[in-house]
């Protein structure tokens, strides 16, 4: 979390020079800028602050930074147009944007005019020097910034775990690589498998998906590399497979461990060398195709049993994303709702529908077993079946009304948001959490007292230099 404290961090090195980073900060919050400095200044960088994007812009035509860390939302242009102005002028000069607003599009647009790092707020102020830094030092190699990449909207959340997979998406820009999307049914894997295409060099070739466990076994085989005329009866003419029709774009495997084994030796021999046969054919077909797969079982344990090549597997798990199912990421299922009612009215063609507020709650604290995919689907039947405009508890499915509402004690928040955090954290849990929650108890004994600190230590169970200390570390004022 943002905080005020001033985290001690070794003095910046530079890869050519032992210079200080210099380090310009465009943020209209003033809070935020104060913390920053102070953090930045601390970790031995020189800071230029300012609160708007104009004067930034017009100090550039005189001297050039190491790092620009600015905001996207503030008063007169925004972070994003002096981000592509800033591209316009200095291409090589790395440009690390934050934002509050952690979806899908705030992460692209940010990566759009090739930003180093996107930093969502609210962010651990330790990350955030050590990523100016990290910045500095890669302006310094002359490092090629990252992605250029359009917009998609259809991916929401604020949950970290999803901020992890908007930044791999954002990484992945100008990449073909080959990307295995893992989680449940229903996570949403064939829209991170579509942004990734549209999100690349590919986006103008077609994006073609094919669900491998959808289709007969017997019927695959044509449906992946096409067939000659007379190859089986019923073959009438020439087919095009899919790989042929994803020439030149993407071509999305969904549910890949159900593939049969003996295409997935076909499929290792066209990810090994860019050709196949058709059914019944006698020349080989090249393509160039990236492939995007998805599964929600576990490859590893389908390896282990020989149900699954291992010389496959690593073809395809050269990168991989894991999509959290909706119940670790409960802070996402109001937006979801929102967003997917109006989206449902749209479709439907009728008046938008609201949640009464017992009717969120019960959704909030349902488990979604089908994780968004029956979020959709429940948003498109209460507004097409729920009377009137406002969407009540007594209108939902019975599996749904029974919910117990959301526990809201602090321990039941704290869980919450400990499963909510990603595989691999940017900070270990306790490091992050421990400073924040002695934060809160400090400041709530500080305002039951008035400011008196003794005897706000005295609640705590501490004694007046154990406090006066704490407060000291993380730069709390009465």
């Amino acid at each position: 979390m943002l905080s005020r404290a001033d985290p001690v961090v070794p003095a910046a090195v530079s890869a050519s020079n032992d210079a200080p980073i210099r380090v310009w900060l465009v943020e209209d919050d003033a809070s935020i800028r104060w913390v920053l400095e102070r953090a930045l200044h601390n970790g031995g960088m020189q800071l230029r602050a300012f609160e708007s994007a104009e004067p930034a812009l017009e100090a550039l035509t005189g001297e050039t930074p190491d790092v620009l860390l600015t905001d996207i939302r503030m008063p007169g242009r925004s972070g994003l147009e002096l981000l592509q102005e800033v591209r316009a002028r200095h291409p090589d000069l790395p440009v690390i944007v934050m934002t509050a607003h952690s979806d899908l599009p705030s992460a692209v647009s940010a990566y759009e005019g090739g930003a180093f790092e996107y930093l969502p707020k609210p962010f651990d102020i330790d990350h955030a020097v050590e990523l100016v830094r990290r910045a500095g030092n890669s302006a310094r190699r002359n490092a090629t910034p990252l992605a250029d990449l359009p917009r998609m909207p259809q991916l929401l959340g604020r949950a970290p775990a999803m901020q992890v997979v908007f930044q791999a998406i954002g990484r992945l820009a100008r990449s073909s690589v080959t990307v295995l999307i893992t989680g449940e049914s229903g996570t949403g894997k064939e829209l991170v498998a579509r942004a990734l295409h549209e999100h690349s060099p590919r986006a103008a070739k077609p994006f073609v998906a094919l669900n491998s466990a959808a289709i007969p076994a017997e019927l695959l085989e044509s449906e992946l590399f096409g067939h000659e005329r007379g190859a089986f009866t019923g073959a009438e003419s020439q087919r095009r497979g899919r790989f042929e029709q994803a020439n030149g774009g993407s071509l999305f495997l969904d549910e890949i461990g159900d593939m049969p084994t003996t295409l997935q030796t076909r499929l290792l021999r066209v990810l090994a060398e860019g050709e196949f046969y058709r059914v019944g054919g006698q020349t080989p077909v090249r393509v160039d195709v990236r492939v995007i797969a998805a599964t929600h079982q576990q490859l590893e344990q389908r390896v282990a049993r020989g149900e699954f090549r291992e010389d496959l597997f690593h073809r395809l798990n050269v990168i991989r994303i894991e999509l959290p199912p909706l119940r670790q990421r409960v802070e996402d299922v109001p937006a979801l709702l929102d967003h997917y009612l109006v989206q449902a009215a749209q479709e439907l063609d009728t008046v938008r529908k609201s949640l009464a507020t017992a009717a969120r709650e019960r959704l909030i604290a349902y488990q979604w077993p089908g994780n968004v995919r029956e979020l959709v689907n429940l948003c498109r039947r209460l507004v097409a079946l729920a009377p009137g405009t406002v969407i009540e508890s007594t209108d939902l499915p019975a599996e749904m009304r029974d919910v117990p509402p959301v526990d809201t004690s602090w321990g039941a928040a704290l869980t919450r948001w400990a499963d909510a955090q990603p595989a691999e954290p940017i900070k270990p849990w306790l490091a992050e959490a421990l400073p924040q929650f002695e934060r809160l108890m400090i400041e709530a004994a500080l305002r039951r007292t008035g400011g008196h600190r003794q005897e706000a230590a005295r609640i705590l169970g501490w004694g007046r230099n154990t406090l006066t200390r704490k407060c000291k570390e993380l730069g709390i004022t009465d």
